[in-house]
């Protein structure tokens, strides 16, 4: 049994195909910026996946055993390039521009899970 923990989120992207090749084109890790990662491992996440359909995001994150989600992430926002990167990310998704990752990506419940 792992002690830790995953949580899996879902998030819309505008649904136009120039603006998601870009959005993609930014989380590349030859372009993301380096403060972004290093803010999230910072905080406890030792594992960041991304998948896309469309234009449906789905994120799995794997944490160590004591992250709080509300905490973390709400630490995770005030970390430098942070909040500047959440803006400009803003642009490529269905969500309002000031409003923090921990609001824009919807947590998702798990419904099944083979043991």
């Amino acid at each position: 049994m792992n002690p830790n923990q995953r949580f899996c989120l879902t998030l819309d992207l505008k649904d136009d195909p120039i603006m998601i090749m870009e959005y993609e084109y930014w989380h590349q890790k030859n372009h993301i910026w380096p403060e972004i990662p290093a803010g999230i491992k910072a905080v406890g996440i030792l594992s960041m996946e991304i998948y896309r359909i469309e234009n449906l995001l789905f994120m799995i994150i794997d944490t160590d055993p004591d992250f709080d989600f509300e905490r973390d992430m709400e630490r995770l926002s005030h970390l430098p390039r942070q909040s500047e990167w959440e803006d400009f990310v803003a642009h490529f998704q269905n969500s309002g521009k000031n409003e923090p990752a921990k609001e824009k990506w919807k947590l998702m419940k798990q419904v099944f899970s083979l043991d």
